[in-house]
């Protein structure tokens, strides 16, 4: 079917006057009256009729012209979805976030972005370290979200850090080395427990170890889960190598307590990882402007 033509028809439909659908289209009478005469031979129905010095619509043009004016609501409205794509309204995003920022920092960055971009549709997988890498890579996510930062990068990603904040060892309340100065050797006889393999915090205290030439703690607990970890400790097992924005409303209140490693200060990565060389979308650049503009930085000194 002509649209070209039928959108012509249409506009004679919704005025009722050749000379004035001619004139609100900008071409002539007799191109507009020849085009639909076109488009009846094309769908082998009569569509307009005469009707004393003017034209009415026959039966089947009214149809048609009801027919028409929907097909031409649905092509605004495509019209305007692509709009709010094409500015950021309206669209997808799969982002993958690490333990950390998916329990601690992107709740409030959700519910941010979600009030100002209704419309665009999140999914969030959250994973560690090295599965958020593979999920990048492979362009199953848009971006990732790190809390630290992956053993092995690659060439493929780019990093844009937003803050750091500490990493602490912390015990339960009536542990030995509750609140204490020890030393590194002393601090790697206690049992730990820790996230999965693939976890950077793990990878960051097994690295601690190499540097220092201590053989690695023994992990005789491991949790998939952040929080699972972090309530063994509280119930009093072992000590937990962690995020200072994890932990640090326990370490306030008493069910947590830090111990203090002689020597040791480190430090950890927020962070934006993107595909290099790959724009975003504009909903994606949206919610890493809002990141941008709303970092956490809130750490117990």
């Amino acid at each position: 079917m002509n649209l070209h033509a039928l959108r012509l028809f249409y506009t004679i439909a919704t005025t009722r006057n050749v000379t004035r659908a001619a004139e609100q289209l900008n071409i002539s009478q007799p191109a507009i009256t020849a085009q639909v005469k076109k488009l009846e031979k094309e769908l082998g129905i009569v569509l307009l009729q005469p009707a004393g010095r003017g034209i009415t619509l026959t039966p089947a043009g009214e149809d048609i012209a009801l027919l028409a004016a929907r097909l031409f609501a649905v092509e605004q409205q495509i019209e305007q979805f692509c709009g709010q794509i094409q500015q950021g309204q309206a669209g997808q995003i799969a982002l993958a976030a690490t333990y950390l920022p998916a329990h601690v920092l992107l709740p409030g960055w959700l519910s941010r972005f979600k009030k100002q971009y209704e419309q665009v549709e999140l999914t969030i997988h959250t994973t560690n370290s090295a599965e958020a890498l593979q999920l990048l890579t492979s362009a199953q996510v848009d971006l990732a979200i790190y809390g630290g930062v992956p053993e092995r990068a690659s060439e493929w990603v780019e990093m844009e850090e937003l803050f750091r904040d500490e990493l602490w060892f912390v015990v339960g309340p009536e542990h030995p080395y509750a609140n204490q100065h020890i030393s590194l050797s002393q601090m790697m006889q206690e049992p730990f427990v820790m996230r999965e393999q693939g976890s950077s915090t793990r990878e960051r205290l097994l690295s601690l170890c190499r540097t220092h030439n201590l053989p690695a703690p023994s992990i005789p607990l491991q949790f998939n889960g952040l929080y699972e970890a972090i309530q063994a400790v509280t119930a009093g097992y072992g000590a937990n190598f962690i995020s200072s924005l994890i932990v640090r409303d326990e370490v306030a209140r008493g069910t947590l307590c830090r111990v203090y490693v002689e020597g040791i200060h480190l430090e950890n990565t927020i962070s934006i990882w993107t595909r290099k060389h790959e724009p975003l979308s504009a909903a994606a650049s949206h919610f890493v402007d809002l990141i941008r503009s709303h970092p956490f930085k809130q750490t117990i000194q």
